[in-house]
């Protein structure tokens, strides 16, 4: 398919999969009436890519960055964040920064597996455990955020070795070895976000509620 390896073929086609099935429960009548649906996806499409643009690595090939992409998914809920998500890879991909081999990869292990992972966490925490501020804070976005970036590399570091792309030991040493250094630098970051937007711009969160979060306490 087009010089794609098997599982970039495959994953190719089940980020395809997502995005239609995404496309075809949104409604974009809304969205073009909606002028503050349109800013917060555009908007978080942009910062996102360009927190993106800083990337380090060990080994060509193996880079790194933050992902920021629990605070989109907890800003804009699952399905904006799914399509902010693609707009991101597709914009990245475009400029060069991603190779279009990658793009489903990219978009099915980088993107929508850790939007929609960090979606079930908020879940059930909004269903399970107490609706409390510092636990929307801390479980939804903060522990959420850094099990994100590890899920992603762990993710990212078996289509390498299994697509014979780098051996095991260049993926420890040069790759998942990193996950601990970003760990607690991701979940900070996806903390903070929330916890400005929330005091600053709480009718911006799709994901918190006044009533629950606050009003009962």
């Amino acid at each position: 398919m087009f010089g794609l390896t098997l599982l970039q073929a495959v994953c190719w086609l089940g980020y395809l999969a997502v995005i239609v099935l995404v496309v075809k429960r949104i409604s974009f009548h809304q969205f073009a009436a909606n002028k503050k649906t349109q800013h917060l996806v555009l908007g978080a499409s942009i910062c996102v890519f360009g927190l993106w643009l800083f990337r380090v690595g060990i080994t060509p090939g193996l880079d790194v960055h933050f992902l920021w992409l629990t605070a989109m998914t907890l800003l804009l809920g699952l399905r904006w964040a799914l399509l902010s998500g693609f707009f991101t890879i597709l914009v990245s991909t475009l400029t060069g920064y991603d190779s279009w081999t990658m793009f489903g990869v990219n978009g099915l292990l980088g993107i929508s597996t850790p939007i929609v992972v960090s979606y079930l966490i908020y879940n059930l925490s909004f269903h399970k455990l107490p609706r409390h501020f510092f636990i929307y804070v801390f479980v939804c976005a903060f522990f959420a955020g850094a099990a994100m970036i590890a899920l992603k590399m762990l993710l990212l570091g078996g289509y390498y070795f299994l697509d014979g792309i780098h051996d095991a030991q260049t993926i420890k040493d040069s790759y998942l070895v990193l996950i601990p250094l970003l760990l607690f630098s991701e979940g900070m970051l996806n903390g903070m976000t929330m916890t400005l937007l929330i005091i600053y711009k709480p009718s911006w969160v799709y994901t918190f509620y006044d009533k629950y979060y606050l009003n009962s306490k």
